[in-house]
């Protein structure tokens, strides 16, 4: 398969970057800088909003993974929101593969957001990427999945022990090896369209 990335020099996104070119697959790393990633074939330049740039990714790929999160310096959510509002608007020939955030996982209905103990700190975040989510869902024609890790994600090789689960997390903690082989497991054989699932390490 062909595949862009964006947010290829992150944590995540680097890790199913090396998963998907040791599986044999043609990678390109999308950035804001274009800076060359280890497995990845090419790099370019995209901002998460640029709807020509993306339009183009897409025709030129099999999957478009989305590997960003909302900014953490305090700024403003809304860009990334809309930018997702956009892409889950636009109808392209590639499948959306887009990595969720454990908060707006679910536990009995609830979000995991609004259960006793979750931490202020991550709440922004977790409520835009629950908004992103119903972006998503309320999508036409669009061929997209979202995979969201466990409450605890950290770098990591894959285990070789993994638990998925559906809205609820499968688990406390799972390593970024394992959530790139549980990213590339759906996309070579999807089980998960139209829907999210959730991955820990078991």
């Amino acid at each position: 398969m062909k595949i862009a990335v964006y947010g290829a020099t992150g944590m995540v996104g680097g890790q199913i970057v090396a998963e998907a070119a040791k599986r044999g697959h043609e990678v390109t790393a999308v950035s804001r800088s274009g800076r060359e990633v280890p497995g990845a074939v090419s790099a370019t330049i995209a901002e998460l909003g640029d709807t020509a740039a993306y339009r183009a990714l897409a025709k030129e790929n099999d999957v478009v993974v989305f590997s960003i999160p909302p900014s953490r310096t305090g700024e403003s959510h809304q860009p990334f929101i809309d930018a997702h509002e956009e892409i889950s608007e636009t109808l392209v020939p590639a499948r959306v593969f887009v990595v969720g955030g454990a908060g707006a996982t679910e536990v009995d209905g609830v979000r995991l957001l609004d259960t006793p103990g979750f931490p202020e700190e991550y709440k922004p975040e977790a409520r835009t990427m629950g908004e992103i989510l119903d972006f998503y869902t309320s999508a036409s024609g669009l061929d997209w999945t979202m995979l969201a890790p466990a409450p605890v994600i950290a770098p990591g090789e894959p285990t070789g022990n993994l638990a998925l689960g559906n809205d609820s997390p499968a688990g406390d903690h799972v390593t970024t090896g394992d959530f790139a082989v549980a990213a590339l497991d759906e996309l070579e054989v999807p089980k998960h369209l139209h829907r999210r699932f959730t991955v820990a390490s078991a």
